[in-house]
């Protein structure tokens, strides 16, 4: 089955860097997923620091540039209770922006706000942000997996 965007998921998306962009156009060819935030202006995101969502205020946000280096997607229909969803939504996201790294399709490596280091463990992380995928600046070393 293929899905598609709502208006609001594709306002949202074109906020973001075309490398973010190619990874969820992938992605919505196979999950149902809904675009919920793309760039956040200043108001937006001092709500989202004071309100716990954020651990930064603007404008240290990857959602505060133009184009947003962040986006913030869900699996839909929306459970937030909804947990393991959400991990196998992250998993998805992860291997699908790999491929499209290693395959030169994009430029950035992608890190999910679930699992900030790429450990596998999601529970030593201050926030979990399950829906938050950003892009990984050029040359920052970011797998933490000792081989």
């Amino acid at each position: 089955m293929s899905y598609h965007f709502g208006r609001t998921s594709l306002e949202n998306l074109e906020e973001a860097h075309p490398d973010l962009q190619r990874v969820f156009y992938e992605i919505i060819k196979h999950v149902d997923c809904k675009v919920i935030e793309g760039h956040r202006g200043e108001d937006e995101q001092n709500f989202a620091y004071e309100s716990g969502r954020s651990t930064v205020r603007w404008p240290n946000s990857k959602h505060n540039v133009q184009p947003s280096l962040a986006v913030d997607v869900v699996p839909y229909p929306i459970d937030w209770e909804d947990y393991e969803r959400f991990k196998l939504f992250g998993a998805f996201v992860m291997w699908m922006a790999s491929r499209l790294y290693l395959e030169g399709e994009i430029e950035h490596l992608v890190r999910w706000g679930a699992d900030w280091d790429d450990d596998g463990n999601m529970y030593e992380h201050r926030l979990v942000d399950f829906p938050h995928f950003e892009l990984v600046p050029k040359g920052e070393f970011m797998y933490a997996r000792k081989n």
